[in-house]
């Protein structure tokens, strides 16, 4: 059975169909997750693995899924990547901003994270934005940026071709350099 059938089946609620998928997932879900974390500074307590699962659970733990394609599942799993990054970015921040002032116990590996936690929230918060003037184009930054496909993988996810691609990404790039660069400190 193929990713697109068991995604189909797991539409119609077929409740087992989750536990089909993982198997032929979790490799390339893993891939993505180790490219994005390796991204991160060293001392990140988050692993690639625990990243994944974290991400699977939300996709599949929360809401019947109504998924068509390979592609578009890639997709929905690099943005749940993104928003459990970016939400851990603002733990973090929070953390050393002083949180909520409440008196809390000390918990080294919240504290032993030393990553842009600012250009993780930077850019989610870029993107947010540019997804409402621009979906398709937030989307390409989110597969190239989180996923970490490559531009011809990127295109064919977008169903876009190769040279479409690279003048959108150009474009996003420039738009995000733009919105990110004019943000306060």
């Amino acid at each position: 059975m193929d990713v697109t059938s068991i995604l189909e089946s797991m539409g119609q609620g077929d409740l087992e169909a989750a536990e089909k998928l993982l198997p032929l997932v979790y490799d390339e879900l893993r891939k993505i997750a180790a490219y994005k974390m390796a991204q991160e500074s060293p001392g990140n307590t988050l692993q690639p693995t625990a990243l994944v699962n974290e991400a699977w659970l939300r996709l599949v733990g929360g809401s019947q899924l109504n998924i068509q394609s390979r592609a578009q599942f890639f997709s929905v799993c690099a943005e749940a990547m993104r928003r459990i990054l970016v939400e851990a970015a603002r733990r973090r921040r929070a953390i050393k901003r002083g949180g909520t002032l409440e008196r809390a116990e000390f918990v080294e590996a919240e504290i032993a994270f030393s990553g842009p936690t600012e250009d993780v929230i930077a850019v989610d918060d870029a993107l947010e934005q540019f997804a409402k003037e621009d979906p398709t184009a937030a989307e390409l930054v989110k597969l190239r940026y989180f996923v970490g496909m490559n531009m011809t993988e990127a295109a064919d996810a977008l169903g876009l071709s190769l040279r479409s691609a690279e003048r959108l990404w150009t474009y996003a790039r420039a738009w995000l350099r733009r919105r990110i660069g004019s943000a306060p400190p």
